[in-house]
Formats: C-alpha cells, sequence, structure tokens
C-alpha cells in the first residue's frame, strides 16, 4: 500500500496537538470498509448485499481521561471540529473520573500492512458468487430425505490508517473471507437436526476468494446427508463422567470462551461488568494460578497469517507480535491495551482493536493458539477404552467470570474399546474452566491444528462484533461429565 497524501494530510490535521490546551495524547483512525454477504437457504435468496462505510474518528487523552468523536466525514476540516469535540468531552470527563489514564510507552510506528491474497473476491462478480450458493444449495437439496439447506458466503476488505501525535503513521489493508454449509433434516419447527462444513456457521480467514475454492464444499455434502439422516433416529447422548475427545472446532470454542475472555484485561479490571461479566483470572494470580495441565501453552499472536485476529498494528499503533498468555500450564499473561498494560508494569501487546472508525477501540482477541502437541486424533480414540468424541458446536453457555459452562456440539460418537461406536445426537458437557483444561492429556498435532474464524464475537457497550481466531487441534480431557 502506498500513502495517499490527502489522507496524511486529514490525519495529521486530526492528531495536531499545537492548539489543544491541555491534551498529552491523541490518535485519528481512518477507515474504509467494503462488505458482501450471499445467503442462500432452502432454495431461497436470504441476504445478498453489498455495503460500504467511510469514516475516522479520533482519540484524545486530557487531563487524564479519554474523548473520543467521529463522523462519517473525511475531511481537513472534519478532522479538526472531531479534534476539538473530543478534546471537550475529555476534558468534562476529567471532572468525573475516579482514575486518571496513564499509558505504557510503545514507540511510534511508520508501516504498512495487507492480507496475502491470491484472488480478490471484489472482481468476482457477485453474480457469480450467488450461482455458487445457490448451486451448492441446490446439491442439497436433491438428496432424499433432506429439507433444510443452507449455503454462505461473506467478504470484506478494510483500508484503515492510523496517525499519533507521537508520531505514528499506518497504513493496512485486510481482506476477510467466509464460508459454509448446513444439511439438516426437519420434522417441525424446534424438532430439526443438521451436520454443518466446515464447521458450524463456517469458516471464516484472513483471506480472498482462493478460500472458497479450497474449502470445496461440494465433496463434503454426501457425508453430511448420511450423518443428518442418521441423526434423526441416533440415540440421546448419555449422562456420566467419561473421557472426552473434541474435534478442533470445539477446542476452538473452549479456548475462545474460557481462555481468550477471562484474559482480556480490560474485562478483569471491570470494564465489562455490566454487559458481559468480568474474569475469575484476576492478576494476583499471574505466575501463580495453574491454569492447565503442562502441555497447554496457549499465546496471541496477531502476525501469524491467515487468521481473523491477523494484523500488522492493532488500533493504538502497536505492532503485532506473539504473546505468551499460558506456559505450560501457568497463567503468564493477558491481552492487553496501552492503559491496561500500566497497571501491570508492562507494554502492550497489540490488543486493541475497533469494529469501524465509529467505535473506540477495546482489548480484543487476536489469533489466540492453542500449541499443537504429540498425539493424532485416531491416536486419542485408539487409547481411551469408554469415552465420547464430539464435533462442531451447535450451543454453549458461560457464566459471568468464566468460570462453570456448558457447550454442545451438533453431533457425537461413544468411544468403545478404542473405537466409534454409536452415533449420539445433541451431545452436551459441563466443566469448570481451570479443572477442565488440568485434565487436558492430549493435543492434536501440527498436522490437525489450524486456525479457525469466529465472526462476530460481541463486546462492549454499545456493541461491537469483531472477528476472532483461535488456534487449535482436537483434544481430550479426563474425567468430564456428559449429558444434560
Amino acid at each position: 500500500m502506498t500513502f495517499d497524501p490527502k489522507i496524511e494530510a486529514i490525519g495529521q490535521t486530526a492528531v495536531d496537538l499545537s492548539t489543544l490546551s491541555g491534551a498529552t495524547y491523541a490518535d485519528c483512525r481512518i477507515t474504509q470498509t467494503i462488505e458482501e454477504e450471499v445467503h442462500v437457504r432452502d432454495g431461497a435468496v436470504e441476504v445478498l448485499s453489498k455495503s460500504e462505510s467511510y469514516g475516522m474518528g479520533v482519540r484524545v487523552l486530557a487531563d487524564g481521561a479519554w474523548g473520543f468523536a467521529s463522523e462519517a466525514d473525511v475531511t481537513k476540516a472534519t478532522a479538526a471540529a472531531l479534534r476539538q469535540r473530543a478534546l471537550e468531552i475529555a476534558k468534562a470527563s476529567a471532572k468525573l473520573s475516579g482514575e486518571r489514564v496513564e499509558l505504557a510507552p510503545a514507540p511510534p510506528e511508520q508501516g504498512a500492512y495487507r492480507t496475502q491474497i491470491a484472488k480478490d473476491p471484489f472482481r468476482i462478480p457477485l453474480k457469480e458468487k450467488l450461482q455458487h450458493a445457490m448451486h451448492l444449495d441446490s446439491l442439497i437439496r436433491a438428496i432424499a430425505g433432506i429439507n433444510r439447506s443452507t449455503a454462505r458466503m461473506t467478504f470484506s476488505r478494510k483500508l484503515r490508517y492510523f496517525y499519533s501525535n507521537e508520531g505514528s503513521r499506518i497504513s493496512q489493508e485486510i481482506f476477510h473471507a467466509g464460508a459454509g454449509i448446513t444439511v439438516g433434516v426437519s420434522r417441525g419447527p424446534r424438532d430439526f437436526v443438521e451436520r454443518s462444513f466446515p464447521t458450524s456457521g463456517g469458516q471464516y480467514e484472513a483471506a480472498g476468494y482462493e478460500l472458497i475454492e479450497r474449502l470445496n464444499m461440494e465433496q463434503a455434502i454426501p457425508q453430511l446427508a448420511d450423518e443428518a439422516k442418521a441423526l434423526v433416529a441416533a440415540q440421546q447422548c448419555p449422562s456420566k463422567t467419561t473421557t472426552l475427545v473434541l474435534a478442533g472446532d470445539l477446542v476452538s470454542l473452549q479456548v475462545h470462551e474460557s481462555i481468550g475472555h477471562p484474559l482480556e484485561l480490560d474485562r478483569v479490571y471491570g470494564s465489562e461488568r455490566n454487559f458481559s461479566g468480568t474474569s475469575f483470572a484476576t492478576p494476583d494470580q499471574l505466575g501463580k494460578l495453574k491454569y492447565a495441565s503442562e502441555i497447554v501453552t496457549v499465546y496471541s499472536d496477531p502476525s501469524t497469517e491467515g487468521g481473523l485476529g491477523s494484523f500488522g498494528f492493532d488500533d493504538e499503533g502497536v505492532r503485532a507480535g506473539k504473546s505468551m498468555l499460558i506456559d505450560k500450564g501457568m497463567l503468564v499473561g493477558y491481552l492487553t491495551s496501552r492503559e491496561t498494560a500500566t497497571k501491570l508494569g508492562t507494554t502492550s501487546n497489540g490488543s486493541m482493536r475497533a469494529k469501524s472508525w465509529a467505535f473506540l477501540p477495546l482489548i480484543r482477541m487476536t489469533n489466540i493458539i492453542l500449541q499443537p502437541g504429540e498425539k493424532t486424533l485416531a491416536q486419542m480414540i485408539s487409547e481411551t477404552d469408554d469415552g465420547i468424541f464430539i464435533e462442531s458446536p451447535s450451543a454453549w453457555s458461560i457464566d459471568d467470570r468464566r468460570e462453570k459452562f456448558q457447550m454442545g456440539g451438533e453431533i457425537g460418537w461413544l468411544i468403545k474399546g478404542g473405537k466409534l461406536a454409536e452415533m449420539v445426537k445433541s451431545p452436551v458437557y459441563v466443566g469448570e474452566t481451570v479443572a477442565f483444561w488440568n485434565s487436558c492429556n492430549a493435543i492434536g498435532t501440527p498436522a490437525e491444528h489450524r486456525l479457525w474464524g469466529t465472526p462476530s464475537c460481541a463486546k462492549g457497550q454499545p456493541t461491537q462484533t469483531i472477528g476472532t481466531a483461535q488456534g487449535a487441534a482436537p483434544a481430550r480431557f479426563a474425567n468430564v461429565k456428559i449429558g444434560r
């Protein structure tokens, strides 16, 4: 990417503090977003849309408090007005705030970043994408006994510019793509079973149209249909305590809900209390809490290519890089911002992101990666005398402190004598975060490890939905309660 002189002038106007009495910091984010969505259900077009958004947000720190203002108008005049409005908000907020904001140091950054893609999805006609989705849906509906079908695709391209009074000057072009299908049997509005590919809701990556071709969704349809029809007659998941083997997509969900969210440091300090809760993983436990078994190592790494949490710089201008969260089972770090990192006496690990120019950035999961292990899925099953294997998330719930949870899958198989046995429908398992992760006794190999995308993780007031990714492989856990 190259820097546009007009954008440069606007960004610099927004962060010029020479006339702002009392302001100590300012940044400006200018973002242009293009999004497309194609969604076909049961032979009919449910969603066919293309949208664009362009605007800027200015954030100012004055008298120890934040002020923020944004507009869908990118001009020098608007930049100057936003700067002044943000300053006024900051000074008014300072009168009510009980604690002064202090920022951890961060070096000024000047650079550019672009998602590596093979095919620009916006050079593919929307009509062609719709035809492909309709084709997938028709292949599903052509199978006898199947009466529920969906095929979906989404694409986005974001041009993000960042400027700060500290000297940062950054441009980024980020592409996301996602797609998936579902195959189902319905016997009434609330009586149905479904199977999804590559996982429930679809797979989402930092990629171009090549993701659609790589997923090769056509080849998955026959097996999905066979499983959906078999689920209709399958037994319910039994209730007992047993060995649990999870497919990689369910491990991804487990990482997201019981590791990623609890380790967002703003949540730990209470900023999410009114919306979605706090966290049990408080700073006094840093370096002391045995969060998981010794085979569990988890880190944040937005510099990894291909994830919905992949970027070159976060929305505070902090360069992306690897940061340890859990090291051989021990809690060693958090997802941080410049503001929260100060409280720990450290620096930000680049976890601040905003949905768009219209919102303040928040601490968000990036690519949260569970380090691969040494066991294949086949080995995990063959070594299990009695247990259950569950695949594809269907429902989940977790308490406000991220301690107690219930997770459900689309399909499960009992494991008997080291082999998959009877299929079970509506499999669920329950647990408590620390005990559950400490019971982990096997993690899949690098060959079975992938970055799973979560396209619409919600946080904040007003709510911001944003994409995250979790690196995960199949995993095995001992003595887990299953069943309702």
